[in-house]
């Protein structure tokens, strides 16, 4: 911020506490923005590793897409073809809508603390991210994936600090999503000891799994979060126990300006209005803070 826009600001503070205003909600009116677009999975759309997301985005509301890498489910799980990332691209430029990042959602399948596979399924990611010309991928820890210990935290450091040199030659960053608290995750970022990997901050798992999510996102700040997810299923947005206007507040408040990525279930019959919904929501919230 230039100097006469931050003297500005502050006379018009002091102002509008000397006319009465209490000081505290003076600046408050000129608090920042909320700066970030709002995407949505593509399996949240039923659609996973299907380019027909695309469609389905837009007609919804939604500013992006992140895209699955893999498609199927258990041992049939396997990367997306060369052919699944051509028509990503054509169905993105076709309908105007840009892809927010990638989930390596082969991990959900090879294990990344555990399974041989693991750091040559994050390998393939990388590249298949590239080739998408996208910056962000999501790394999935969860269900026997999940980290449950200091010595599992430290593996899986240790395998990115591995992987994180042909992520950098890529423009790639790898985006740890976990049930660990944030100060874990920095943990793992410390000793993977590459600015290239990442925070992917989800508050509905921070939530279940007993972590304080304001306060982690002003702990962990703008730096250290590459993406957030925002849900609080089997709730709509705003109809749970999360705090979704502190955590727009505390995203604005630290200047994140990346993608805020719904992962929101939704009735099968009802499945656009759902998403509807909870968008609506979410794009209220942020008009409140423009």
């Amino acid at each position: 911020m230039d100097p006469t826009r931050r003297s500005f600001l502050a006379l018009g503070a002091g102002a509008l506490a000397a006319a009465g205003f209490p000081r505290s909600a003076a600046a408050g009116m000129f608090a920042p923005a909320a700066a970030f677009k709002v995407g949505v999975t593509d399996w949240n759309l039923r659609k996973e590793a299907n380019p027909e997301s695309f469609a389905l985005a837009k007609r919804v509301g939604f500013d992006g897409v992140q895209v699955s890498l893999a498609s199927g489910r258990g041992a049939a799980r396997a990367p997306i073809s060369g052919d699944v990332v051509q028509r990503y691209l054509a169905e993105s430029r076709q309908q105007g809508l840009p892809i927010t990042s990638t989930c390596l959602n082969i991990l959900h399948t090879n294990y990344l603390k555990s399974d041989p596979l693991g750091p040559q399924r994050v390998s393939e990611g990388i590249a298949l991210t590239k080739a998408l010309g996208v910056e962000v991928m999501l790394l999935p820890l969860f269900g026997d994936g999940a980290l449950k210990t200091p010595a599992e935290m430290d593996r899986v450091g240790d395998i990115l600090r591995e992987l994180a040199p042909d992520a950098t030659k890529a423009n790639v960053i790898l985006g740890l999503e976990d049930t660990i608290s944030a100060r874990d995750n920095v943990r793992i970022m410390d000793r993977a000891k590459s600015p290239t990997v990442l925070t992917y901050y989800d508050v509905g798992n921070s939530t279940v799994n007993g972590h304080s999510v304001i306060e982690e996102l002003r702990w962990l700040g703008r730096d250290r979060i590459c993406e957030v997810h925002l849900k609080d299923n089997p709730h709509f947005m705003g109809e749970g126990t999360i705090d979704f206007p502190g955590i727009v507040a505390a995203l604005a408040d630290i200047g994140f300006a990346r993608w805020a990525v719904l992962e929101t279930t939704a009735r099968a019959e009802m499945l656009e209005d759902d998403l509807r919904r909870n968008l609506t929501f979410t794009r209220g919230l942020i008009a409140k803070r423009r």
